[in-house]
């Protein structure tokens, strides 16, 4: 017998080709997709069973690059000075925010950050963590309000100097390790739904090369990849130029930090040259339009040149209806040459990266037998033809996280007719806003 039916829906894919199947049946059995299609229900027993007339199946979206510690910023009642540059809005803004986080406070922000992406569609989660006074033990806090929610989840340390010097880059590096072994204890017992690890790195202008080399070693003998912020403004370029006379990406490589499973973030500074090296080392680049706009870094005029794009928040929830739509618009404000497709691709291949993430332990991003069953239902109804042919131009102007009904994460239904089916969000939102303001009061008292 099977877990889960759904019968007589419209299933759309979102990764190219973009297909749309009318009058479809869904087979789910534990994690998996059994069968889809029309007719792949005829005969089967499930024991439960959803009426899919008038709705429409999507894969569930994915978040590339994510901060799950912003979550209890939202609002932030905190002194603050000048914030007219980049570096200021940092020292400001971010990392007085990251240094007054504790173990409470990234649980739950783990856990209403998982739960709003879930509610907005979203069930693949790619988080970069800071939190420089809680440093050991913070991505296990990290990783359990994602599996108490229910989310596919990628999570690592940001190492950086930038208040300990080569103190915290080793405890950050050790930190990186420490959960990626974890990880693999987990994933050997057999357990469901682990979170998996990546070794984080801050940003290149707060990296000496000794932690460069820390993390190359971490990479290798952990078998992760990278995921790190680079160029996100022009100063990060030219510190590397004046401080280590190359380019970024050159340095990077020469600690052979470059790689298929490397994932980079932002880019807006990156040159040509940069980006071609990137490209023929295999790297993701996450484009994160709103945290460009909203920091004032510039826009990517490159994106098209990428050869593995993918679409990541930098914080700003993880609404990816939302953020392709913001992505577009910019894009189109900027003179840039993508459609729709190449947006909705872009997003689409986040589940490469959840797929390098995962050791290809499991294929993420279609409704096809052998995918794991990572699935949302829209009550969207197209207001015209919807079509193989026009299914991405839908996605980008017509659907929105309204939308959304239910949300299905490795074959467990966590999200159900607009109502988490086994956590109180009443009582979890309300802890949070009480660790939010604990957060806020640590914060107001740190010195930028």
């Amino acid at each position: 017998m099977a877990d889960i039916l759904i019968r007589g829906i419209t299933i759309m894919q979102t990764m190219p080709p973009f297909e749309v199947t009318e009058n479809a049946d869904v087979v789910i059995t534990g994690s998996t997709i059994e069968k889809a299609g029309p007719g792949a229900g005829d005969g089967v027993q499930a024991a439960k069973v959803i009426d899919g007339s008038g709705k429409i199946l999507i894969p569930g979206n994915v978040c590339a690059h994510h901060h799950y510690y912003s979550g209890l910023s939202r609002g932030m009642l905190i002194s603050a000075g000048p914030q007219t540059d980049f570096i200021q809005v940092l020292k400001e803004w971010w990392w007085r925010l990251d240094r007054a986080l504790d173990e409470e406070s990234i649980y739950y922000s783990s856990l209403i950050c998982s739960m709003e992406a879930v509610r907005q569609g979203t069930t693949g989660i790619v988080d970069h963590h800071a939190s420089p006074s809680f440093i050991d033990g913070s991505l296990s806090a990290i990783a359990k309000g994602m599996e108490d929610v229910g989310v596919h989840g990628v999570t690592c340390y940001e190492v950086t100097d930038r208040n300990g010097g080569m103190d915290e880059v080793r405890a950050g590096v050790r930190e990186n390790v420490r959960f990626s072994k974890e990880t693999d204890e987990r994933i050997e017992r057999g357990d469901r739904l682990v979170t998996e690890a990546m070794i984080g790195g801050h940003a290149p202008f707060t990296l000496p090369d000794e932690a460069l080399a820390l993390m190359g070693d971490a990479v290798r003998s952990t078998g992760r990849g990278m995921h790190l912020h680079v160029a996100e403004d022009k100063y990060d370029s030219v510190w590397s130029h004046h401080f280590h006379g190359e380019d970024i990406m050159a340095r990077l490589d020469r600690y052979g930090l470059l790689g298929e499973k490397t994932l980079l973030v932002h880019g807006v500074a990156l040159s040509e040259d940069e980006i071609a090296l990137m490209n023929e080392r295999g790297a993701f680049l996450a484009h994160n339009a709103r945290s460009n706009m909203n920091n004032h870094v510039g826009y990517f005029p490159h994106l098209k040149d990428v050869s593995k794009s993918v679409i990541g928040t930098d914080g700003c929830g993880g609404n990816m209806f939302e953020e392709l739509k913001i992505a577009f618009f910019k894009n189109r404000d900027a003179g840039c040459p993508w459609w729709p497709a190449d947006f909705l691709a872009a997003l689409s291949r986040g589940n490469e990266l959840l797929e390098s993430a995962f050791g290809n332990r499991a294929k993420f991003g279609r409704i096809e037998p052998g995918y794991k069953a990572d699935l949302v239902i829209l009550s969207y109804a197209p207001p015209t033809p919807l079509v193989s042919a026009n299914a991405a131009t839908h996605f980008v102007w017509g659907m929105c996280s309204g939308d959304v009904e239910t949300t299905m994460v490795d074959g467990r239904i966590v999200y159900e007719n607009r109502q988490f089916t086994s956590l109180d969000e009443r009582e979890i939102f309300a802890k949070a806003r009480e660790a939010a303001e604990k957060v806020w009061r640590r914060a107001d008292k740190i010195k930028a």
